[in-house]
């Protein structure tokens, strides 16, 4: 489900410094038909995606080495992408020169030894999840050697799945700040089926170090929250367990004896100062219920956008780029993030937290 994207006024947002070599959602893959390509931008890097007629995915750099031209403009066939500008075509998996028309056969050149720019694409719950290397990495031949490629977590072989997206005007930091604050939740989500001003109330939560992350440890799930209570027909003991990991990952996983709830929340930079979110969810709780996905959907395109547009409203703030202020403890997660991504930027520096630590605020 798309949600609407509103822009400002076009005044740039300020930009952010983004994590490359990693895994990121370029697009669903049920817009990709086999023998048709889409388009897309990924951390500032325009992509040509599509399906061969093998079923197989791919993702390449929008660009035809020859002379720049955006292979878009060309043709597929199901096989070989072919630029529109002197018919070069390519392996679009690996980005192989198969062919160069205009070549004779007193030509020294061999095709084969000309790369397109092409990455790793898998898919994986329903997105085509892109891996975009370091600059200067080169091409990667060995494929075995790259990160684990997320995915939402899941606990049995029968579950329902929904997804959501919607643009944001900001950079990837605010984004990814805003999906982890934990105190916006009764002013921006406000509804009889989530929460009210009048329902905040103290709160406190273990924290603990995660490889390039940190784990809100499992915990029983907040009692102001009308979802939650749903799962008390169970009759089972209700934990929560959330997980941030770099560069741009929260997962959530809700137990309920056999029955769970599991979400993968993404937030994309499009550019150095645009974003999107992604929510990926799997469940088996209601799974013989009818039309629980639609109203799953319905309530959970609700809540995010409400997020969508208090981003849209803070756009108009962040153009003119103003000092932030966090605080301790509600916003102590976002200073976590900023260190892990400087530590990850850098390679320096230790694990901003450096063990279990107990957070307090109200929401």
């Amino acid at each position: 489900m798309k949600l609407r994207n509103d822009k400002p006024d076009g005044t740039p947002q300020p930009p952010a410094e983004m994590i490359f070599g990693e895994w990121y959602p370029a697009l669903r893959t049920n817009a990709l038909s086999k023998g048709k390509t889409l388009t897309a931008l990924l951390l500032g890097v325009p992509l040509l995606l599509g399906r061969k007629n093998d079923g197989s995915i791919f993702a390449m750099r929008d660009l035809c080495p020859h002379r720049g031209i955006p292979l878009s403009a060309g043709w597929f066939d199901g096989d070989t992408v072919q630029c529109k500008y002197h018919g070069w075509k390519f392996e679009p998996c690996g980005g192989q020169c198969v062919e160069i028309p205009s070549l004779t056969q007193i030509d020294a050149l061999e095709p084969t030894k000309i790369y397109a720019g092409a990455y790793p694409c898998v898919e994986r719950d329903g997105h085509a999840w892109v891996y975009l290397p370091e600059a200067g990495a080169g091409r990667i031949a060995d494929r075995s050697t790259l990160p684990v490629v997320p995915e939402v977590p899941k606990f049995s072989t029968k579950f329902r799945t929904a997804h959501l997206s919607a643009e944001l005007p900001c950079n990837v930091d605010h984004g990814i700040i805003g999906l982890m604050d934990p105190a916006h939740g009764p002013f921006v989500h406000q509804a009889w089926w989530w929460r009210s001003q009048a329902s905040i109330h103290e709160k406190k939560k273990l924290f603990v170090p995660i490889e390039e992350g940190f784990r809100m440890a499992s915990h029983a799930p907040s009692a102001n929250s009308a979802p939650y209570k749903l799962l008390g027909v169970y009759g089972s003991e209700i934990t929560t367990t959330i997980d941030f990991v770099l560069p741009n990952r929260r997962y959530e996983t809700i137990r309920a004896g056999e029955k769970w709830f599991a979400s993968l929340t993404t937030v994309t930079p499009v550019t150095p100062a645009t974003c999107r979110i992604d929510v990926v969810a799997c469940w088996n709780i209601f799974y013989g219920v009818p039309f629980v996905p639609a109203i799953a959907k319905y309530f959970g395109a609700k809540f995010v956008r409400q997020d969508q547009e208090t981003m849209i409203e803070q756009a108009e703030g962040l153009r003119f780029r103003p000092a932030m202020m966090l605080i301790d403890d509600a916003d102590l997660p976002a200073k976590w993030y900023f260190a892990l991504k400087q530590r990850r930027l850098t390679g320096k520096g230790e694990h901003p937290l450096a063990g279990p630590m107990e957070l307090h605020w109200r929401s």
